[in-house]
């Protein structure tokens, strides 16, 4: 039994700014179990990542298992592969998609068992359906909504709404959205009724990020909203990464007892150290 088990593709990512043209590993599941090693040092919990990558591209894998993290990696005939580009405004982003990979079955996603399982989806097929309600009875589930509202159309990546969703939210402990993300799912633009919204559908935790300026959590639990004033980074570096490390703090601090609030400031301030550099958290200020 673990703690915390992260399911996603580690990504190749080719980001763009102004500024610089970079490669680099990405996706959910990068950034999640690299923000884990840097935050667990003290090694509170056990967690693991599972993930699935072409064999020519298994360095990050590699990578992390030499520094002593459980990596179960499937094969697939492609890695993932994301541009990201970026103008002045690093709240915005388009993407392309380059290669895709394989998509995940069932039983390479609920095989090994945890307390809290993020999902880390990046396109809308990365897992089979029947994922959900599997992982419900067996977890707390965590989902970043992002992969879902995507529509790869020849490379370029369109946002769509998610037609399975009420189907699927039911079994959705703790959901994760931007603002924009959450206007699609929802139809709504002001935040605490699409919280509401979402809570109505199922979900006890709605984590909504609106990058610089901050984030509401919803816990409907207590039918509490919680606010989570932006921390502001030294410097604006690479903004790729930061939602999911963003759930990757509040996870873990739920995972080791903090309440809504707490865990939703500890995860305000992750994100905003890993803005400050190029890829995922590799430390955090003590």
């Amino acid at each position: 039994m673990y703690d915390i088990v992260c399911v996603g593709h580690i990504t190749k990512d080719r980001i763009v700014t102004p500024e610089t043209i970079n490669y680099q590993a990405g996706g959910t599941a990068w950034y999640v179990a690299q923000g884990l090693k840097a935050i667990d040092a003290e090694k509170k919990i056990r967690w693991a990542l599972i993930t699935a990558m072409a064999t020519t591209d298994r360095k990050p894998v590699e990578d992390l298992r030499n520094e002593g993290c459980e990596v179960i990696c499937f094969p697939s005939e492609k890695t993932l592969f994301f541009e990201n580009k970026y103008g002045e405004n690093f709240n915005h982003r388009t993407q392309k998609v380059l290669a895709k990979a394989n998509a995940f079955t069932l039983e390479q996603v609920t095989n090994i068992k945890a307390r809290y399982t993020i999902l880390g989806s990046l396109l809308a097929h990365d897992f089979p359906v029947e994922a959900f309600e599997q992982l419900h009875k067996q977890s707390c589930l965590v989902v970043d909504v992002q992969g879902y509202l995507r529509e790869v159309q020849g490379e370029e990546v369109h946002a769509v709404d998610w037609h399975e969703k009420q189907k699927l939210l039911k079994h959705v402990d703790i959901l994760k959205l931007n603002e924009y993300e959450m206007e699609v799912l929802t139809g709504e633009t002001e935040a605490k009724k699409a919280a509401l919204k979402l809570a109505e559908w199922g979900v006890r935790e709605v984590l909504l990020t609106f990058g610089s300026y901050g984030s509401l959590i919803y816990d409907s639990s207590t039918q509490t909203f919680h606010e989570i004033a932006p921390i502001p980074p030294k410097r604006l570096v690479d903004a790729t990464g930061c939602g999911d490390t963003y759930v990757m703090g509040y996870v873990y601090q739920r995972a080791i007892g903090a309440s809504v609030e707490e865990a939703g400031k500890f995860a305000s301030k992750v994100a905003s150290l890993k803005l400050e550099n190029q890829g995922p958290l590799l430390k955090i200020k003590r």
